[in-house]
């Protein structure tokens, strides 16, 4: 998917973003620490590192500025109520940032951590690439859990199956 548009990417991203937001909503507060495995992410810093790295990698470099991602630990946010409100935040700055964009500048290069150069557009699919990741990795954790998440699209598998021809 080549990105043209600012506003149509944007438009998308928030579509990304609501689905995401309606997963965070069923986290149990009382599992925000919950780990698969020691020295693995919790499932607040799978929530906070989706907004930190959004804000302060994506944001900062297509910016022009270098990343200025330093992890996501609790000292950006404890508690769910503060975690939600860093979520927003940030996506609400990311947001503001590539707002300013204009649609040529979606061809322009930026700079990865590494030195790498990348168009911007590239760079923001990436960044929608990086939250369906830890997304799916939130899913996990929460079945893991035994926590009803939501359906993505509205159907599960086997509803779809059920939907379905049989060939």
């Amino acid at each position: 998917m080549e990105i043209t548009s600012v506003q149509s990417f944007i438009d998308y991203y928030e579509k990304v973003r609501a689905r995401t937001l309606r997963l965070i909503e069923v986290v149990p507060p009382e599992q925000l620490d919950f780990s698969y495995k020691p020295e693995k992410f919790t499932i607040g810093d799978q929530i906070r590192h989706i907004a930190a790295i959004e804000r302060y990698m994506y944001g900062e470099t297509i910016s022009g500025r270098k990343s200025a991602y330093q992890g996501c630990g609790k000292e950006l946010a404890d508690g769910y109520d503060n975690i939600l409100a860093f979520f927003n935040e940030m996506h609400r700055q990311t947001i503001e940032i590539i707002s300013r964009l204009s649609d040529e500048d979606l061809n322009r290069k930026c700079l990865t951590p590494p030195g790498n150069e990348i168009s911007i557009w590239k760079w923001l699919r990436a960044m929608i690439e990086h939250e369906i990741h830890h997304r799916g990795e939130l899913y996990i954790y929460l079945n893991l859990l035994d926590v009803k998440t939501p359906q993505i699209y509205g159907f599960s598998a086997e509803e779809v199956q059920d939907m379905s021809v049989k060939l």
